[in-house]
């Protein structure tokens, strides 16, 4: 079996998560399945559930992380945000990265189901690899406002090496 490395953007993202071992973590994207290792490895009666829009990431995600499917910590769906029903009552967290939707459209409604959705105390965190730092200043601009429209607190966070920004929006 190959060994697949996690990015340390990736890394330091779910960090500034500090995930719980309780958290129930929804991942928006989850692409190949490197947060979600890292989210899964720190949950314990917690879950995670993971979402993208292209089965090749769902499959990705679901191959990657099959000790932690198994084991009922992880459950994997390709759907659009829009048209999710989360499958719990409530979450902790929710954890996205290069999610281009919160910045390059309106997102009021997939705001505002997140908005339902996290337990207060809990939060939102929207991350982006800043690899082309004109957009920086819109990207969190955008978020920002999209998540404080729906009531969040906003916060913002950014790692110099790799650059990465992060929106954070707490309830």
């Amino acid at each position: 079996m190959v060994v697949q490395t996690i990015p340390p953007r990736i890394r330091w993202a779910v960090e500034m998560m500090d995930i719980q071992p309780a958290d129930h973590v929804l991942e928006i994207g989850c692409g190949p399945g490197a947060g979600a290792e890292l989210i899964c490895s720190r949950l314990q009666s917690g879950k995670l559930f993971a979402i993208d829009r292209s089965e090749s990431g769902v499959d990705r995600t679901k191959r990657r992380n099959a000790k932690y499917v198994d084991a009922g910590r992880l459950t994997v769906r390709q759907i659009d945000l829009a048209t999710l029903r989360v499958p719990v009552k409530r979450l902790t967290k929710v954890f996205a990265f290069n999610v281009n939707l919160f910045w390059v459209r309106d997102c009021a409604d997939e705001v505002a189901l997140l908005h339902e959705r996290v337990l207060p105390g809990g939060a939102v965190y929207l991350f982006y690899e800043a690899n082309r730092s004109e957009l920086v200043p819109t990207m969190v601009q955008k978020t920002s406002a999209a998540l404080s429209g729906a009531g969040f607190r906003v916060s913002v966070v950014e790692q110099k090496a790799p650059a990465v920004v992060g929106i954070i929006g707490k309830r």
